[in-house]
């Protein structure tokens, strides 16, 4: 019922190390080369839509509430949030590493394949 709130917190934290990091990049006038840092956006779009997928589908069950305690069941609200919730952000946040790995590798691969040639 308060699984949602873990990745939630996951996506407010990587937005507002998003947002400093461009803003640090565009004061020096840089380019981001990490490219971790450069598809941050990737896994903010992935915790806010699955964040606020799931706030809908705890609301339509009637699993949070308008009124106080807004969670139906307060008690096993911290359990749910360390188990389900942690495991949930950290699997988004391991296909998100993944996914930038393997753009990242074929982004590079033309150039190493154009070296290789020319040789």
């Amino acid at each position: 019922m308060a699984c949602f709130l873990v990745p939630t917190t996951e996506a407010i934290v990587t937005t507002i190390v998003k947002k400093t990091a461009d803003k640090s990049a565009d004061k020096k006038k840089i380019e981001i080369k990490n490219p971790f840092i450069k598809r941050l956006n990737w896994l903010n779009n992935m915790l806010w839509g699955g964040s606020a997928l799931l706030a809908f589908e705890h609301v339509w069950h009637g699993e949070v509430v308008p009124w106080a305690p807004f969670l139906t069941n307060g008690v096993s609200a911290v359990q749910e949030m360390a188990t389900a919730g942690v495991a949930m952000a950290a699997a988004v946040t391991a296909v998100w590493a993944g996914i930038v790995a393997v753009t990242n590798s074929m982004a590079k691969r033309p150039t190493e394949l154009l070296k290789s040639d020319s040789q």
